[in-house]
């Protein structure tokens, strides 16, 4: 229980009505370090802590939740800090602040801090103009140092000020310096919110989640259930057994019905209950208690928990109304066309997994399609964004708000793919083919070559501004799949030629420079981000034939190759690349928020796990290895409820909480590709397609590898290391034996005493695994220092060396 001071700054009646729910700001941030939708600025010699640019985030301190936000600052004069907070949102979402009366939050200050010495407070709005200032010191009381106080503010005393401020649509909420006192001061601000004061008290809780069940997978249990239906609730706390007591262990927003708690090694059972909370703080009671239990996946079977935690991106957190894919975690109503043909194959590949039923996913198409023949729609072409409950355009950019075609074509790629899945004679089945052709027949590529001479497609156009952006479709790049649709089209289709002389006809195409000894037939030097590789080959299968360029498969390979082989190089020195941590591709930044990272040009010591994993049928072997070991070295803070998270800096220390749908989307179909050529077969099978590749020139290559080239037999017995090491809870020891047979495994701690026996049994032939926990064979935990790890099989026995840091 809190122990809670509170002070009321209150300066008005209360007696008004309920009127709405409050706009919560800030209840919990989903990473512990750092708070996402925040910035801050220090000059002229004050000084104010911040993560990169972002709000730290303290787990010590919480009046509520399992954090809360730490303004650490120390004013001087001549100097300046500001750090503001938004609601968790993409784009950062704004409030009409004119219907609320009140703003509040809970503050606990770690030594007293007389009412001089309070910060001030300002508003921004959504084109960046400030509010009037709001002294805290002018209006309340100082606060005493240990204990949470509740600090409430009426919203009338920010008014539009000096720079004009619109209070209608309000972005941020602004922390800044006020007097100069050049002392230091810690203040943890938790349940930042909007509402209307004096209202009568909402009592009544969410209802007690149900369906919630646990699934334990290598390190990880997941635990899902049957998302609320409360127009106020806020979101959902788990709880986690702890001795004969249930601690919080976190929670998930309103929008998740997934939460992962990363254990760190197989053989661990725990046990969980679930509450959901409403935007006033009433919890409901707890769910049923559930359990489960970790244990060592063998790779087939890490492929598959992969793409089950990446397929609920596209299930779970899809748009409730439309079946779209949101376009990244915190984007409410925005859905992405592009990623929204991603997701479709994601749903096919959800069928075949057993994730879920074929009538579930033909129920989910239904929703989609019919969004889909709703939406706008510029010459055929879908936009960029849509509202996922009306489908109206949402610009993308000032004059981007009409058709994007290169969008449209990574849709239309998920919807051929779809239309030959659903092959049964069934109504149902039937209207998923119609509506997908009536789509794919609707778009008008020739309309976007902009005029009768042009060989090249243009990626825009607007009812508004036409060709105003005027961005041609010219490789290399991520667009070849365009061309190839707009050339297969059976109703609007442009010449064959103009993959030539639109396409293939920039200096950037044509390479033939070799790169860490891989020969790049096609693309830029080092060839560019790896989604290049990606985005048009989720259903266009590039194996078997070849253009008079390339064998786009071998390009492809060398290409994963070579962003591998210069991550090992690492010419800039960054911590934490390795021959298993590589992969620059398009994704979210540490400094720049987001950025195509590519080897040379881009490249900041910022790993996207989309780039090795999307990369699977290339690289199986190495991609492999990079799953393994982003998974077990970085998974405490890399692996969620939707897979990988989008990217991470070690050099940093920075790892990303977001998801984003054109990163996900090409990880679990690029992994199902390389397992089953699913979506490679579907697609391939549209009577369109074969006659577009005779088209344009393409013929069939022998010299091409095979999707599962690389894949090796074991031949012999092999100690592929210890992961993460140095480790703190729990490590993970991989080995290799040539046939089902007796292993030993042991540790020894730097005397040569026997601390632990991890096996004494036969595994099976290949990879296997086993764990170890810090305990001795009394189970008691061992010290820090340096132990010794030896496996004895077939005769022969293998050792290393790892560390346990407590």
């Amino acid at each position: 229980m809190h122990k809670l001071f509170t002070v009321l700054l209150v300066f008005f009646a209360l007696s008004f009505p309920v009127v709405a729910q409050d706009y919560v700001i800030f209840s919990d941030s989903p990473d512990k370090v750092f708070y996402d939708w925040s910035w801050g600025y220090v000059n002229g010699g004050s000084t104010l802590e911040r993560a990169g640019e972002k709000f730290p985030v303290d787990t010590a301190h919480h009046f509520s939740g399992t954090n809360s936000l730490r303004l650490h600052w120390k004013s001087k004069a001549g100097g300046d800090w500001g750090i503001a907070v938004a609601q968790m949102g993409t784009p950062w979402p704004v409030q009409d602040i004119t219907k609320k009366d009140s703003l509040s939050f809970w503050v606990f200050a770690k030594d007293s801090i007389a009412k001089s010495d309070l910060p001030l407070l300002y508003m921004e709005d959504n084109t960046n103009k400030k509010s009037s200032r709001v002294m805290l010191s002018s209006i309340g009381d100082g606060l005493p140092a240990g204990k949470w106080v509740k600090i409430q503010i009426p919203l009338s005393l920010f008014t539009p000020g000096s720079q004009g401020a619109d209070l209608t649509i309000i972005k941020t909420i602004f922390f800044g310096q006020d007097k100069a006192d050049l002392n230091e001061h810690f203040l943890y601000i938790d349940e930042i919110r909007m509402s209307t004061s004096g209202s009568a008290s909402d009592t009544l809780p969410p209802n007690t989640p149900s369906g919630v069940i646990a699934k334990g997978f290598d390190s990880h249990i997941d635990l899902l259930w049957s998302p609320n239906q409360e127009s106020d609730l806020a979101g959902y706390y788990i709880y986690k057994q702890d001795g004969n007591s249930f601690k919080l262990l976190g929670t998930a927003s309103r929008d998740d019905h997934v939460f992962t708690d990363f254990v760190g090694a197989p053989g661990m059972t725990a046990t969980y209950k679930v509450s959901a909370y409403d935007a006033r703080g009433n919890e409901s009671g707890s769910s049923g208690q559930v359990s489960a239990t970790t244990k060592a996946l063998n790779d087939d079977e890490m492929l598959s928990m992969v793409e089950e935690s990446t397929f609920r991106y596209f299930w779970d957190y899809a748009h409730p109304s439309s079946g779209m894919a949101r376009e990244r975690t915190g984007s409410a109503n925005t859905v992405t066309t592009g990623g929204s043909g991603m997701g479709i194959m994601a749903i096919l590949t959800g069928i075949e997994r057993g994730f879920i039923t074929r009538e579930q996913g033909i129920s989910r198409m239904k929703r989609i399609l019919n969004f889909l023949t709703l939406a706008d729609k510029f010459h055929g072409a879908l936009p960029h964004w849509m509202d996922g409950s009306t489908g109206k355009v949402i610009p993308f950019s000032q004059y981007d708000n009409g058709g994007d075609l290169v969008e449209t074509a990574f849709l239309m790629q998920g919807l051929l793919a779809a239309r030959q899945y659903f092959n049964k004679n069934t109504t149902d089945e039937d209207i998923i083919r119609v509506l997908s052709t009536a789509l794919w027949e609707g778009v008008e590529w020739n309309w976007y070559l902009k005029d009768a001479s042009s060989t090249l497609l243009f990626w825009h156009w607007s009812p508004n501004y036409a060709w105003q952006i005027n961005m041609a479709l010219q490789g290399w790049n991520e667009t070849m799949i365009t061309y190839l649709l707009a050339i297969a089209s059976p109703t609007h289709s442009i010449p064959a030629s103009d993959y030539e002389n639109g396409w293939a006809s920039g200096s950037s195409y044509k390479n033939g420079k070799s790169y860490y000894g891989y020969p790049l037939y096609v693309g830029w030097d080092y060839f560019g981000p790896l989604f290049f590789a990606h985005y048009s080959y989720l259903g266009f299968d590039p194996r078997g034939k070849k253009d008079k360029y390339a064998n786009y498969f071998i390009n492809n390979r060398n290409a994963t190759l070579i962003n591998r082989a210069y991550c090992i190089d690492n010419p800039k020195k960054f911590t934490g690349y390795n021959e298993n941590t590589w992969g620059l591709t398009a994704s979210d930044d540490p400094e720049t928020g987001y950025a195509a990272h590519q080897p040379v040009q881009v490249d900041n010591g910022t790993i996207a796990p989309t780039a090795a994993l999307s990369s699977m049928p290339y690289t199986p072997n190495e991609s492999i290895a990079a799953l393994k070991n982003f998974y077990h070295t970085y998974g405490a803070k890399l692996y969620g409820p939707y897979g990988f998270k989008d990217a991470f800096n070690v050099q940093k220390n920075w790892f990303d909480n977001n998801y984003l749908a054109i990163d996900q989307g090409p990880i679990v179909v690029m992994i199902e590709n390389y397992r089953s050529e699913l979506l490679w077969k579907n697609f391939m099978a549209n009577s369109e397609i074969s006659p577009m590749l005779a088209k344009i020139g393409f013929v069939e290559d022998t010299t091409t590898v095979s999707v599962k080239e690389g894949v090796q037999s074991v031949r012999t017995f092999e100690l592929k290391g210890s992961y993460p090491n140095p480790f703190n809870s729990a490590t993970t020891i991989e080995f290799m034996i040539p046939a089902r047979q007796k292993v030993e495994a042991f540790v020894y701690d730097m005397l040569g005493r026997k601390v632990a026996t991890l096996l004494n049994k036969e595994m099976q032939q290949g990879k296997n695994r086993v764990s170890w926990n810090g305990r001795n064979e009394r189970n008691e935990n061992v010290s820090s220092g340096i132990y010794i790890y030896t496996i004895r099989s077939g005769g022969k026995q293998l050792t290393g060396k790892m560390i346990l840091q407590k």
